[in-house]
């Protein structure tokens, strides 16, 4: 009775509210934050693979580690949004993901970019669930909220396209550490006018903020999904066993104490309801079969096709044009029809869009990279939007920093997991190439080590082996690329299977 009637004048409120949807506005500045950084790091590679010189391993470690430490730590952050206020870890984090970037910019060795990436992790995690949290505490009518939802992964969608352009007229004009600079008035703007229109929201009986809990979650995701990086990449030693052993341990640690404690970090029970464990099974998935072509077709556009950096962001625009459009449109159609077959159906269409790029060679035209790209964003638009909204829509709203969260860790996991399987397999592919006769061994072996290597190690050669080395080097990065798509392709038909199966029966509010 006492949490009915603090709910309901909250509810009035907000629903009167008429600065909601720019509040919303804002919201999407932390959304747009993110995505950015994201897209600008497959685009800036090749440049931090020429100045930083980092190995194969390095190199992805520099792709991934920002999602191993912001899975580890999303379901903390999220729980302890719900416990401080999630508009004040939103301003945090904001503040921090601003200056870590800058630290980011000018990273001087492989190892320093880890760490910047590392720290760019923790403070990210502070910022996803907490728009989603807000979002869900500001709209409580389920048809406003479904669109705010879809603005929100629109939004996303239009950081994946802004920082490819703006990131490519960077790197043609200034050094690759200008891209992350990008970062800096996005995130003024976001905390001086969010500190004035965000309305704060919290649980207002969230119970203490569990320590324990919060380094089993990091111990034991850190722990696991390093251990799949390493026995994708190297095969399964003694080392990635016990890495895997000490992960799984903590995780098991991790729920067994949460179905114990008053207060948990993160309510177990959330997972009986089978729609919330399908929106999020279908996003990790998704993500992970999706991981690849996100990471290496950056290089593909540039370092293969030879396109500038300008010119390949500019290529990559049919795919967010699709997942805007997309998910402005998919709570109307999820309405019409149901949340099974707009997901289902968005995976199924993704998937055949990689299934083409099996196909995928060094002249391979246009027109069918911006199609499969289209067909690409408008599946992926529909999907997460709809298993956003699902997820949501399935929690009390004092719980939706902690489901919020879980959304995005699935979100992160999927993409570290997948740059580790996919991109194993890629550099797997790539270093097996025949060096041609007379490459003198230390070039050799940089070219080995990535694309960027060789293209940086063929300058110091005469023109004719220089020209022979990146023949053999572009095409076993495309037959790597090739193995890397069809096995996304795979996992994508898969989930969309899935969906259609554990999503059966769930419908949005009306």
């Amino acid at each position: 009775m006492t949490s009915t009637h603090q709910r309901t004048p909250e509810a009035e409120v907000t629903a009167a509210r008429p600065g909601r949807w720019l509040a919303l506005s804002v919201l999407v500045l932390a959304v747009l934050l993110v995505a950015v950084d994201a897209t600008v790091l497959g685009l800036a590679t090749p440049y931090i693979s020429e100045d930083l010189k980092p190995s194969g391993t390095q190199l992805l470690w520099i792709g991934d580690v920002y999602s191993f430490v912001i899975a580890g730590l999303l379901v903390s952050m999220g729980s302890l949004g719900d416990r401080i206020g999630r508009k004040k870890l939103l301003l945090t984090g904001a503040v921090a993901f601003g200056a870590v970037s800058v630290l980011n910019a000018y990273a001087t060795t492989p190892e320093l970019m880890i760490l910047a990436r590392a720290l760019l992790g923790v403070a990210g995690a502070t910022l996803m669930p907490s728009t989603l949290a807000l979002i869900r505490n500001i709209f409580h009518d389920p048809r406003e909220r479904s669109l705010a939802v879809g603005i929100w992964g629109a939004m996303a969608s239009a950081g994946a396209a802004v920082g490819p352009v703006v990131g490519g007229f960077l790197l043609e004009h200034f050094w690759w550490g200008s891209v992350f600079l990008i970062n800096l008035p996005v995130m003024a703007v976001l905390v001086v006018v969010g500190a004035k229109l965000i309305p704060e929201s919290k649980n207002p009986v969230p119970g203490p903020w569990d320590l324990p809990s919060v380094g089993l979650s990091l111990i034991g995701m850190i722990g696991v999904v390093y251990a799949v990086k390493e026995a994708a990449a190297n095969g399964f030693h003694w080392d990635v066993a016990a890495s895997a052993l000490v992960g799984l341990a903590a995780l098991a640690w991790f729920v067994r104490r949460q179905l114990t404690l008053d207060a948990p970090l993160l309510d177990m029970r959330l997972f009986r309801n089978r729609g919330f464990s399908g929106a999020v099974l279908a996003d990790l998935l998704t993500i992970l079969g999706l991981s690849g072509l996100v990471f290496f077709l950056s290089q593909f556009l540039q370092l293969v096709q030879g396109r500038e950096p300008f010119e390949a962001g500019l290529a990559e625009l049919p795919a967010a044009v699709g997942a805007v459009g997309a998910g402005l449109l998919a709570g109307s159609a999820a309405r019409r029809f149901s949340v099974r077959s707009v997901v289902a159906g968005g995976l199924a269409a993704v998937g055949l869009a990689l299934a083409a790029l099996t196909t995928l060679s060094h002249s391979t035209g246009y027109p069918l990279l911006g199609a499969v790209l289209l067909v690409v964003g408008i599946g992926a638009g529909f999907s997460f939007t709809v298993t956003a909204d699902v997820i949501l829509s399935s929690v009390p709203k004092e719980q939706a920093g902690a489901a919020s969260a879980v959304s995005e860790t699935a979100y992160e996991l999927g993409a570290a997991l997948g740059i580790a399987l996919l991109g194993s397999i890629v550099t797997g592919v790539y270093a097996d190439f025949a060096t041609p006769s007379g490459v003198p061994g230390d070039v050799a072996s940089a070219a080995h080590e990535s694309l960027g290597g060789a293209v940086e190690s063929a300058s110091a050669l005469p023109p004719a082996q220089a020209a022979d080395l990146l023949a053999q080097a572009k095409g076993a990065f495309v037959d790597g690329l090739q193995v890397a798509t069809g096995v996304g392709a795979a996992v994508l038909l898969a989930t969309a299977a899935a969906a259609w199966f554990l999503l059966r029966g769930q419908r949005l509010e009306a």
